[in-house]
């Protein structure tokens, strides 16, 4: 029993590592439907988010280091909130509509925010400033005044400039500037997050400890579930995306302003994937490619739960994560390898009985779902079907 109690939390904290990873993507794939690939690399970003709240709180000595993980939660949610807003303002908005452009753009800007925290110093951020000052604030001038076809080549003017002058003051600095101004900030290595003494250690529960930081993830999970879904289905902006959601145009015509709730729609699911990055990096290092090790498998949790379905995803994700760590740890072989008819199957759960294998497995075993229920565990209903 408590070989199956500790086998059960562990697959237990994995799935609540997933959910909190998926609900992100849950809001932006399911409910507006845009295959959003960099959903991995705004994890990264919460995780980073994270890792600098921590060096700074370092500095204000032990006592309020302790309480760091208190400020990087809101901190990570932002960093990634206002990532995804303007990527959904600069990329998504021109997309929707078009699967395929959206995955090839977002995975575009999935390389190229992997690229960014391999590359990003003090000289390059200056030259981003700079661009951005002279872009947007060309473009903020320009609105409305001029007919849409003088409009678009001002606009590539501006924009021409704007990268020019950017890049000669990046490698004017480069090559003139001091070296704290050139110094990677993070690089490629992977870096380490240090839990607070709170969050370290285990609670022992029988004969096997429970991780105080999967506990925290679990918790944390759970708070998110339920702001999900208070925000969702009780305030008046939640109803204003079901709405839009379920009929665009019509929430047009009733004065539902569509463009403002895609915009908070995708800032949501981006700030929770910071939230996600947060959790994530309590578990291990962080580095560039930190994301990429859950976009798959966030993908298949909202698949398998039903696109735009909270309690689907819920289930997908424990349900993935309870039989990732039961096929993968080989427990399952030891409830059943003294059941005689079961051998066949004992032998092929021990060929599988690797983490990597497992996920093998596991995959197929949800292809083969997939054939069975196509739309998922909660296939979506009426007007949603349709989208």
């Amino acid at each position: 029993m408590a070989i199956f109690l500790e086998s059960l939390f562990n697959g237990l904290s994995i799935g609540a590592v997933l959910l909190i990873a998926a609900l992100g993507l849950a809001i932006v794939f399911g409910l507006m439907g845009v295959i959003n690939l960099a959903h991995g690399e705004l994890i990264m970003l919460g995780a980073y988010a994270t890792f600098v709240t921590q060096n700074l709180f370092k500095g204000f000595g032990e006592p309020w280091f302790d309480f760091y993980i208190i400020v990087a939660l809101p901190v990570a949610f932002v960093v990634s909130g206002l990532t995804g807003l303007i990527l959904e303002k600069g990329v998504i908005r021109y997309l929707y509509g078009r699967p395929l452009e959206t995955l090839l753009a977002t995975w575009g800007v999935s390389l190229i925010l992997r690229q960014l925290v391999r590359s990003v110093n003090w000289v390059l951020m200056i030259a981003i400033g700079i661009f951005s000052l002279l872009f947007f604030g060309g473009m903020f001038l320009l609105k409305g005044r001029y007919p849409e076809k003088i409009s678009n080549l001002i606009t590539g003017t501006i924009l021409t400039l704007s990268i020019a002058l950017a890049a000669i003051t990046g490698y004017f600095l480069q090559q003139n500037s001091p070296k704290r101004m050139t110094e990677l900030w993070f690089g490629t290595r992977n870096v380490d997050v240090t839990a607070p003494a709170w969050l370290r250690g285990g609670i022992p529960i029988g004969g096997f400890q429970v991780p105080i930081a999967r506990v925290f993830i679990i918790i944390l999970t759970i708070v998110c579930i339920l702001a999900i879904y208070w925000f969702l289905n009780k305030s008046s902006w939640g109803l204003r995306i079901r709405a839009v959601t379920q009929n665009r145009t019509m929430s047009a015509c009733l004065g539902i302003p569509t463009e403002k709730v895609d915009a908070l729609t995708f800032s949501i699911g981006s700030g929770l994937a910071g939230i996600a990055g947060c959790g994530i990096s309590l578990l291990g290092s962080v580095g560039p490619n930190t994301g990429q090790n859950y976009i798959i498998d966030t993908f298949m949790v909202v698949v398998v739960g039903g696109v735009g379905n909270l309690l689907g995803t819920i289930i997908a994700a424990l349900g993935i994560g309870i039989l990732n760590y039961l096929i993968g740890s080989g427990i399952l072989v030891i409830f059943l390898i003294d059941i005689a008819f079961l051998k066949p199957l004992v032998d092929i759960l021990m060929f599988f009985a690797s983490t990597s294998m497992a996920k093998v497995l596991v995959f197929a075993l949800i292809i083969i779902f997939l054939q069975i229920k196509p739309a998922g565990i909660f296939p979506p209903k009426g007007r949603n079907a349709q989208l």
